[in-house]
């Protein structure tokens, strides 16, 4: 079994669509917990909020496996194949760290590049996995996360709880 990390967030039917990826997820990774949900402004293109989160899949299998499954779920919540990058979508899941694998290969690099770039990433793992080591990096979510720019990029707390579902 490996702990997965998982990102993930929705600016269109929001609470809706992050329900359903949440049962989805459960549904096929007993086990799997969520850290809170936050909202934060759309970044890369003008849109409603994105209210995101993170969760902590238990996986059998291997990232490219985990990848196909969170495609399913995303296309579930309405998202089409080639929808483009930057603009309002039903879901987008992200894998941030699959245990301990670092890998670079086409459409998977692990980890995520952008997890320590975005607020809407790195705090929510923080809450969730404060202590887990990064695997490049070598330090802990928490102490990247104490490091982080928080007040130039501000999360705010939804009430939509996503372990009670």
């Amino acid at each position: 079994m490996t702990l997965a990390y998982v990102s993930g967030g929705s600016n269109l039917d929001a609470e809706a669509n992050l329900t359903h990826a949440a049962r989805a997820l459960r549904g096929r990774h007993p086990g799997t917990r969520f850290s809170r949900c936050y909202r934060n402004p759309a970044v890369g293109f003008e849109g409603p909020d994105f209210i995101n989160f993170v969760a902590e899949v238990p996986v059998r299998g291997d990232p490219q496996l985990l990848k196909g499954e969170l495609e399913c779920i995303e296309t579930l919540c309405g998202r089409p194949r080639a929808a483009p990058k930057w603009a309002p979508r039903a879901m987008d899941l992200d894998i941030l760290l699959f245990g301990d694998v670092v890998q670079d290969v086409p459409g998977l690099v692990l980890p995520r590049p952008d997890l320590l770039r975005w607020a809407f990433m790195l705090g929510p793992l923080a809450e969730l996995a404060p202590q887990l080591m990064h695997p490049t990096k070598h330090r802990t979510i928490a102490g990247l996360w104490r490091e982080f720019d928080q007040d130039a990029h501000p999360l705010t707390v939804e009430a939509l709880d996503l372990n009670k579902e």
